[in-house]
């Protein structure tokens, strides 16, 4: 259903690994070696972030990357936005339901509009109170994790 795409957790997987070397600049290359990502992907998604003021880079024999704020003022949303762009929940265009002008043709009608909206609404605040250094120091605590059981169908 709700899936993020390699680059994004490619991304989070560089930007964790940055957060605990906070302060230092560390090459691509070691991220590449460390995890079993594609070096070319890894690369195009830190200058993306580095786009995005999330990273910045050092050239030259002692160059790397490393992050431009504290990992607990990075928030996932931005990562996501950054790499992805905003989250969507339905693609009624992929269902044949869209006319040529991009509106839906039972739009005004739609009984899964509002709540998909809502149901969108919270997983991107949600990726937004969840910080960088929350998922960078390995522990099942904050945001995501404490509220992660809302989003779970079978909570309720």
């Amino acid at each position: 259903m709700l899936k993020l795409t390699k680059r994004t957790e490619y991304g989070l997987i560089a930007l964790t690994h940055l957060a605990k070397r906070q302060g230092e600049v560390v090459p691509a290359r070691e991220i590449g070696e460390q995890f079993p990502v594609p070096k070319r992907l890894l690369a195009e998604v830190l200058k993306d972030l580095g786009h995005a003021g999330l990273v910045e880079s050092t050239r030259g024999a002692r160059g790397g990357y490393a992050l431009t704020r504290s990992p607990e003022s990075i928030s996932l949303a931005e990562v996501v936005s950054a790499l992805e762009g905003a989250p969507q929940v339905s693609g009624c265009g992929d269902l044949g339901m869209a006319r040529r002008d991009g509106e839906c043709d039972v739009q005004a009608v739609c009984p899964i509009r509002s709540p998909l909206h809502r149901l969108k609404d919270r997983i991107w605040s949600l990726l937004d109170s969840t910080t960088l250094g929350s998922i960078a120091g390995g522990g099942a605590t904050g945001p995501l994790t404490a509220s992660a059981a809302h989003l779970d169908p079978q909570h309720r």
